[in-house]
């Protein structure tokens, strides 16, 4: 955000809408819900494994968190926060991002 004159100008990409208040809330709740819940059956002795098809055609079989989300092409910056969260605890401890989101 820049000040300019006292006013504050927001830079957003052309397309892009702002949220705010208990919408932003519900937003964000629902973002992080929705990455849990992909991730939460990988989770565990009877986790079950994932199919990922990328935007090749190149498929992946993985029961691996932080590879889910790898993969996965997140837009909204709550979820985008849980993937760098998912990222960081694979390169620090090397297991545990199921867990982490």
């Amino acid at each position: 955000m820049s000040v300019y004159g006292g006013q504050p100008i927001l830079l957003l990409k052309e397309g892009t809408s702002r949220t705010i208040g208990r919408d932003a809330l519900r937003a964000n709740i629902m973002a992080a819900r929705i990455l849990s819940e992909t991730v939460r059956t990988s989770l565990g002795p009877k986790g079950m494994d994932k199919m990922l098809v990328d935007s090749f055609g190149d498929i992946v079989v993985t029961n691996d968190g932080a590879t889910i989300l790898k993969e996965m092409d997140v837009q909204h910056p709550a979820a985008k926060m849980m993937v760098e969260i998912s990222k960081a605890q694979d390169d620090e401890v090397g297991d545990g991002t199921t867990t982490a989101v």
